[in-house]
């Protein structure tokens, strides 16, 4: 396996301990990882993860100012893990030990920020109600004579903001630096429109089943679980935003070269074709599709027919944006 090979010289600085902590999100996507790349590092080098949770980037900050590391390795939410580099609480990826060769170019030289993951905020409607085809696109999302009927929309800027610029003719790839008021603007036109803003995965997908709505976004992932079971749904590629699930090892955490070797394992692509047989959150390891569950590959963000649809989250603008677009986008909420 890449990145699990016997240890290189530089390892015998790093006295080889017997447990060490690795914190991520929890629930199913820690059951996943332990099923994959935990249980193939420990099989491989003989340590133990120990898994905590939740994410928490205000913790991460406390132990590198305090050098009382707990975590070798931790997730980092979204824009935060630009943040968590800009503020340097990271350690350098070390690309000896992990390979990103076969990443998407742009993510191949990442300096702090390990890319884990991706997932995709897509369109999703009711085939039944639609039964010659939903929206293609956002400007027919937000076409409410064309695709007439009760939406649903995540209750946050990020996507929101991009998906009204690409319905108001901004093309994919001139998107950032993002114009706010332009965006806003349009966003205006399909609120009344928007008849529940959701605020958890579980609840966004589940709303087009309890027919709240009949055209509503979710990551790709809470689609996939409820057409698996049967439900009425479909999934709409085009224009879909991609962010990342990223990873990175605190500074100062003592056993980094061993965090380096559990970044390694998520970046091998069997290993991350086992989890998104699981989970439907691939990595973003461009050979791991070949090494996934032929039935999952159309559901996944990564499936070469999908991503080349798709647009990649600017993180680096949401983290200079971020906090001045959601106190606008929270006054814009309250507006009726």
């Amino acid at each position: 396996m890449s990145g699990l090979a016997s240890l290189p010289a530089q390892s015998q600085a790093s006295a080889k301990p017997s447990q060490i902590v690795v914190n991520d999100s929890g629930g199913a996507t820690q059951q996943a990882n332990r099923k994959t790349f935990y249980n193939a590092f420990e099989k491989q080098t003989g340590v133990k993860i120990v898994n905590t949770s939740p994410v928490d980037l205000g913790k991460l900050k406390a132990m590198v100012a305090s050098g009382n590391i707990e975590w070798a390795v931790t997730e980092i939410a979204g824009p935060d893990a630009v943040t968590a580099e800009r503020m340097g609480l990271l350690e350098p990826l070390d690309h000896s030990v992990i390979d990103l060769s076969k990443f998407p170019e742009h993510l191949r030289n990442r300096k702090f920020v390990f890319p884990k993951s991706v997932y995709s905020t897509v369109i999703g409607y009711r085939s039944d109600t639609f039964k010659n085809g939903g929206p293609k696109s956002w400007a027919d999302f937000f076409d409410v004579q064309k695709f007439p009927g009760p939406r649903t929309m995540q209750n946050s800027p990020i996507e929101q903001l991009e998906f009204a610029l690409l319905a108001d003719g901004v093309p994919m790839d001139k998107l950032y630096p993002l114009d706010v008021d332009r965006a806003f603007k349009k966003l205006d036109t399909i609120k009344k429109h928007v008849a529940v803003w959701w605020t958890t995965g579980a609840q966004s997908a589940q709303i087009l089943i309890d027919k709240e709505a009949v055209i509503g976004t979710a990551w790709n992932g809470r689609y996939h679980s409820l057409i698996k079971e049967g439900a009425p749904i479909q999934i709409e590629w085009n224009q879909g935003a991609i962010k990342e699930s990223a990873f990175g090892i605190p500074k100062g955490a003592k056993d980094a070269y061993w965090g380096q070797r559990v970044l390694a394992a998520m970046a091998d692509a069997k290993l991350q074709g086992e989890y998104a047989s699981i989970i439907g959150y691939p990595g973003v390891n461009l050979e791991a599709t070949q090494h996934t569950d032929p039935k999952m590959v159309p559901f996944l963000p990564t499936n070469p027919e999908n991503l080349s649809k798709q647009f990649w989250i600017d993180l680096n603008w949401w983290a200079d944006n971020g906090q001045q677009v959601q106190e606008r986008w929270a006054r814009w909420m309250l507006e009726r």
